[in-house]
């Protein structure tokens, strides 16, 4: 079966990108593209729309205030230029939040988000395949070790190094902070602290300012504080 999508944004390179985005992404059917949500409206609620492409700041409606008023609601991913909607987007249960210009390799982490959703939402088990199981390399002792994504528990800043802390061990290696968490995958990822960046499933609880992940309890900065909270939150709910 074929996930039916839809793109809304005013600009026509923006559509035009994610339609040949689109293009290499077998299971997801591209039915309609508009410039406006007012146009969009009827295809939407007449149709079997199952996923929304939804820019913000549109110059006819803003894509948040346009996506309250909907009876019948899709997957919503935002597509936006600007990084200050997140919070209130996901107050909005969005699945994603895509920051434009947008990297083909970050939107296929959103498609495989719609596709675990969608299928958990028809109840279509998730084929899983090992050799398809993400991971990146990280430079470790002088070699490039694999470290698989699922296996990342947090990441902690040591000045001109992080430590990477997995199930199978902990990992020392050369990089900032901010180039290790634009490599993860949103989806799953999200930096709560300067010095502290974390994997949202393997957070177990949330308690004030903090969340356990195992044995250990991680700070959540006042900075990272209202989105942290709102994103976490939001995926343990679903889960």
């Amino acid at each position: 079966m074929k996930i039916k999508c839809i793109i809304i944004d005013d600009e026509p390179l923006a559509i035009s990108i994610i339609q040949n985005y689109l293009k290499d992404i077998s299971n997801l059917e591209l039915v309609g593209a508009f410039n406006n949500p007012i146009n969009a409206l009827n295809t939407i609620e007449n149709n079997e729309v199952d996923v929304l492409f939804l820019d913000i700041n549109m110059s006819q409606m803003n894509g948040l205030e346009f996506l309250k008023t909907l009876t019948v609601k899709p997957l919503v991913v935002i597509t936006t230029a600007y990084r200050e909607f997140a919070v209130e987007s996901f107050d909005l249960d969005v699945l994603d939040y895509l920051v434009k210009p947008i990297p083909f390799d970050r939107f296929v982490k959103a498609t495989n988000k719609i596709t675990n959703r969608f299928n958990a939402l028809h109840n279509k088990p998730t084929e899983i395949s090992l050799n398809n199981e993400p991971y990146i390399f990280l430079k470790v002792d002088k070699k490039l070790m694999k470290i698989m994504l699922n296996n990342i528990l947090y990441i902690e800043s040591l000045k001109d190094y992080i430590k990477v802390i997995t199930i199978a061990g902990d990992y020392l290696v050369h990089k900032s902070m901010t180039s290790i968490s634009n490599e993860l995958p949103g989806d799953n990822f999200i930096r709560i602290h300067r010095s502290y960046t974390i994997a949202i499933n393997k957070v177990t609880s949330v308690e004030g300012n903090s969340v356990e992940i195992g044995k250990r309890r991680i700070p959540i900065g006042r900075n990272y504080l209202q989105h942290a909270k709102q994103v976490i939150l939001n995926i343990d709910t679903e889960d």
